[in-house]
């Protein structure tokens, strides 16, 4: 799996091993909605409230096995 990384100031940061003798083209993708779209999409969908651990937790334990 390729990771990389895109900074607070939009800049894109790739481990050497990724692209060790080639270069790479990124392009970003275009904007399908608005942050108000976003917010509440999963509303109704369930009754789990998590708590900040529990979804630290999940997120930590997805990234161990390569889900992230």
């Amino acid at each position: 799996m390729t990771i990389w990384t895109v900074t607070g100031r939009g800049q894109v940061t790739l481990r050497k091993e990724v692209l060790p003798d080639a270069t790479g083209l990124f392009k970003a993708a275009p904007l399908d909605g608005t942050i108000d779209s976003f917010v509440g999409l999963l509303a109704g969908r369930t009754t789990k409230v998590a708590t900040l651990e529990e979804i630290n937790d999940t997120v930590a334990q997805a990234w161990a096995v390569g889900r992230c």
